[in-house]
């Protein structure tokens, strides 16, 4: 009874939040000895709510892109270190570990659950590498070294500076966060023509537990390739990707078309999954299915939105080969360079906007909002298509938005990364439900719409897993307290598939302490082993 009670003083010791002024005190005195810099350069990096309570709060907000995780109710980390070298990162990451405190690590861009800035446990960092933003592009052999603190945007923006027809296979969002985006297998309109981010990534630096900077050389194989996909903040802190660029042409050919259900929306989304898989590589069409009132009647409307690597004639010829229900015509196509489809597909005017507006880190509209994920891996019939139709209509809000695959995804082997989805999976789904009210009740009736219909979509997606991709975070499909390999299993396996065991074998190899650890990071084998979810005490 005794050792019982101890225990359980020693577990609520443990649990309990530290002073978030002792923590600050214990960076200061601590950084110096693990980096080179003096005391007063590094305390110059290191934001606190009670030393200076300001600047921190500034720093924590500047890159809250959900308000979901920006209230009063919100944990907050004890401490933020914004380093500016590869030696401050080091120090940091050695503090943590001396220190028994977790490094929540964020490179900027989109989160959709707030994990880089948020966290269940009661004590915890946040390693900002916003600095980290240099990026080197080099045409001559046509590459680019990404600092992880950079954003899309500024990485297209510097290619486009020096080359019109090279590119990189990333996001349409200019503000998603390199750093993140690479390491979880980011994607793009190039996706059937190049895949993923991470079927580019050549070279990589990391600050790993030890804190030793490593590169691709150094790390092994192993290491490497688990931070191609499988989420770098499981294994260690990136520093930066060096990224093979891919060519694109002078004249690329964009389209929006717009058709409602009456205008047999349903039947046009059924014959798109029939014709994308095996189309010509150069076209991507993306569809955004959302509910509409039309005349005071709840509807639904189906947006295509495509990118073709060519000229309006040839994806003219293409379209009225292969998908002539669509009805595209000549007139609907515009021919753009590759920076002006980057802007289009940002909503902007790419006749009127200039690229520099790329540079700009904070262009986009904070929101509130929630994503899901999915992969269909059958043809929903039109009979499904319409009954997913009028769910949205019914629901009302939340909106989904189809990504044909196809294309070099069927040849890309499921294990060649740590992003399994290749071939056999016709197209992705994302779930989206924004909203700009901080209203509670329209918080949980949106994030209810997501489960709804999340539920709903479960006969026609994939299955056994049911899969789900990482980039699109969701703590609904599970969440890991400590080092629980039950937990991590749970999602592990809906995103990364058969390669969840050999993730946990690098991670354990790596990281055998879980000092790198989130609420869906990969777990150790020491998490199998003991059966049960710890916490890792250092």
């Amino acid at each position: 009874m005794l050792s019982f009670v101890i225990a359980l003083l020693f577990f609520s010791f443990s649990n309990a939040a530290m002073d978030p002024d002792s923590v600050y005190q214990s960076f200061l005195q601590c950084l110096p000895s693990q980096s080179p810099d003096s005391a007063e350069d590094l305390s110059e990096l290191i934001y606190s709510p009670t030393a200076n309570s300001s600047s921190y709060t500034a720093v924590l907000q500047a890159y809250i892109k959900n308000q979901r995780f920006n209230n009063t109710s919100t944990p907050k980390p004890s401490v933020i270190i914004t380093p500016t070298t590869e030696s401050q990162v080091q120090a940091a990451v050695l503090c943590a570990k001396k220190l028994g405190v977790q490094i929540k690590i964020r490179s900027g861009g989109h989160d959709y659950e707030g994990i880089s800035y948020t966290s269940s446990d009661p004590d915890f960092i946040i390693l900002d590498m916003f600095n980290f933003r240099q990026i080197d592009v080099n045409i001559a052999d046509e590459t680019a070294v990404v600092g992880a603190g950079a954003l899309l945007g500024e990485l297209y923006y510097r290619i486009y500076e020096k080359s019109k027809v090279h590119g990189f296979p990333a996001g349409v969002c200019p503000t998603v966060g390199a750093g993140g985006h690479i390491s979880g297998a980011g994607y793009g309109t190039l996706l059937r023509k190049y895949g993923l981010t991470v079927d580019h990534v050549i070279d990589a630096r990391i600050v790993d537990a030890k804190g030793q900077v490593l590169d691709r050389k150094s790390m092994g194989e192993d290491l490497f390739w688990a931070i191609c996909g499988g989420g770098g903040g499981s294994f260690g802190v990136i520093l930066s990707y060096t990224v093979k660029l891919v060519r694109v042409p002078e004249v690329n050919t964009v389209f929006r078309l717009k058709r409602m259900v009456a205008e047999k929306a349903p039947e046009l989304v059924h014959k798109w999954q029939m014709v994308m898989p095996n189309i010509d590589h150069d076209l991507y069409i993306r569809i955004l299915l959302q509910p509409v009132t039309v005349n005071k009647e709840k509807t639904g409307r189906a947006t295509f939105i495509a990118h073709f690597l060519g000229d309006s004639d040839r994806l003219v010829a293409l379209m009225n080969e292969n998908f002539p229900e669509l009805g595209l015509k000549k007139e609907d196509c515009f021919e753009v360079s590759y920076i002006q489809s980057i802007l289009f597909w940002d909503n902007l005017d790419y006749n009127t906007t200039a690229p520099e507006i790329l540079l700009d880190r904070h262009s986009d509209t904070v929101k509130f909002g929630k994503r899901k994920s999915d992969y269909v891996q059958t043809p929903i019939p039109e009979s499904g298509m319409k009954l997913i139709f009028n769910k949205l209509a019914e629901l009302g809000k939340i909106s989904l938005v189809f990504n044909s695959y196809g294309g070099i995804m069927n040849e890309i082997p499921a294990d060649s990364t740590p992003f399994p989805h290749r071939a056999g999976n016709i197209f992705k789904i994302q779930y989206s439900v924004n909203w700009n009210d901080a209203d509670p009740k329209l918080e949980t009736k949106y994030l209810n719409q997501s489960l709804v219909l999340h539920d709903f979509m479960t006969p026609y997606v994939s299955k056994n897993p049911r899969g789900a991709y990482l980039n699109y975070r969701d703590l609904d499909i599970g969440v890991m307290t400590g080092d629980s390999y039950c937990e991590g299993e749970v999602y592990g396996l809906m995103y990364f598939m058969g390669n969840f065991e050999r993730l946990v074998k690098v991670k354990t190899a790596v990281d055998p302490d879980n000092l790198f650890r989130n609420e869906q990071s990969i777990p150790t084998l020491a998490g199998k082993n003991s059966g049960e979810s710890r916490k890792t005490m250092m």
